[in-house]
């Protein structure tokens, strides 16, 4: 890409621990960290009022090449990302052709590396096709340049359960991880959104919070079973945290993920019959909600991911039982977790950086990602006013896709920068 690698000192940034420092970025690393630096030949960047934390890192994101170009591209999909203040992305297996051997998963990462605005790492198909039905390639994937070691059928659950136990046996072997998509279908056909009052008035099939539980409890004892990491995918019922803080509990080794939407909406948007609110899992109650944030803010939940999941417009411009489930997460999630949980005081910044950055970066074995702000580390950085008021225009997204449930919606926490390997891949205000 057009940025150039150059020797920045970021001034007067507040780091996640609440401190005031300098940071002096040389060769794309960062060469100290303190409270007062002189900056040589650097550029010298204000970051007074601002907070600096390591980069986001999503654990679950939709970039739809190859096959659906229409929706999104890696290329939009990265630019998309660094615009919410990401470094690294993780893209889901479930493309045309589906990522479920080497080849489609070593195609995802050279696009990333030819994108250049961050990192894109490919999950790989738990099984072929992800009919649920064979193993894919996931010795080979593991094996490849892109040294897959997160695989999913995300969009399909893994529902036979020889064949998620043969999953995470499977993955034992290089320490992978196997990331499942909660949904027992046999509770779910037809289902348009959650069960419960909202789908009785509006007459929209229903969608029980026990058909993600269900599969939850079942793939946590499997875990256990063959001692074999376990994460599940966009938590979203009340019911469901209080299975993984129980399995966490037990010493099942289960992590979890919420998504922004999950923080924020609930069921009861499906009134307008907007399509917007369409989404997989489905919009759940208030109750869910505030579990959901609880479970975040105690650490029961790991991280949050965005499953950004882009559709181009006609499969969302229709009628709410032909739309697509999906909506778009990265360019607003850090916005979206300042105002659920730090401005009602369930996480610090601190809390925030472990959440977005090194958490997701742990689970999927991301070395370089998700470090403390420390001597020697990566420079990637992610730069944001927390007293930035602005209002969601779908027409300024980056995304390919304008499906953001977002849209008009007002937020005060705002990305201005995001740092690469010392680049400044996305910035403006005094990050220009």
């Amino acid at each position: 890409m057009a940025h150039v690698s150059e020797n920045i000192l970021i001034k007067g940034g507040i780091v996640a621990d609440g401190s005031v420092k300098d940071i002096l970025i040389t060769d794309g690393v960062i060469h100290s960290v303190a409270v007062s630096l002189n900056a040589g030949d650097a550029r010298v960047v204000s970051a007074e009022g601002h907070i600096v934390l390591s980069g986001l890192v999503d654990l679950h994101t939709h970039l739809r090449e190859p096959g659906r170009e229409d929706s999104e591209t890696v290329l939009s999909g990265s630019k998309a990302g660094v615009k919410g203040g990401y470094v690294a992305l993780s893209a889901m297996a479930n493309t045309s052709p589906v990522a479920d051997t080497a080849g489609v998963v070593e195609q995802v990462y050279r696009l990333g590396k030819e994108a250049g605005l961050l990192d894109v790492f490919p999950i790989g198909a738990v099984t072929q096709g992800i009919e649920g039905k064979v193993l894919a390639e996931i010795g080979a994937m593991a094996d490849s340049v892109a040294r897959v070691r997160v695989f999913s059928d995300d969009g399909n659950c893994v529902s036979d359960p020889l064949v998620m136990r043969r999953a995470l046996e499977y993955v034992k072997k290089f320490n992978g991880v196997i990331a499942q998509h909660a949904q027992e279908p046999a509770l779910t056909v037809g289902s348009q959104m959650n069960e419960g009052i909202v789908s009785a008035t509006l007459g929209l099939k229903g969608w029980p919070a026990v058909a993600e539980e269900a599969i939850i409890a079942r793939d946590v004892l499997l875990a256990e079973h063959v001692g074999a990491r376990l994460h599940i995918c966009h938590l979203t019922t009340a019911g469901g945290v209080e299975i993984i803080r129980w399995a966490k509990a037990r010493g099942i080794d289960v992590t979890a993920e919420v998504t922004p939407h999950h923080l924020l909406l609930t069921d009861e948007l499906a009134r307008s019959y907007d399509p917007i609110f369409k989404v997989n899992p489905p919009l759940r109650t208030e109750r869910d909600v505030m579990a959901l944030r609880q479970g975040l803010a105690d650490g029961t939940i790991d991280i949050v991911a965005t499953d950004h999941a882009p559709h181009p417009g006609e499969s969302k411009e229709c009628e709410w039982q032909e739309a697509a489930f999906g909506m778009l997460g990265l360019e607003h999630a850090l916005s979206i977790v300042a105002q659920t949980m730090v401005e009602t005081g369930l996480l610090d910044w601190a809390g925030v950086q472990d959440r977005m950055s090194t958490a997701p970066a742990k689970i999927a074995g991301y070395g370089e990602h998700g470090r403390e702000l420390a001597v020697g580390a990566p420079a990637h950085l992610t730069v944001i006013n927390p007293k930035a008021p602005y209002r969601v225009d779908r027409d300024s997204l980056a995304s390919k896709s304008r499906n953001t449930p977002f849209h008009g919606m007002e937020f005060t926490a705002q990305v201005v920068a995001t740092l690469f390997h010392g680049r400044v891949v996305f910035g403006k205000d005094r990050f220009q």
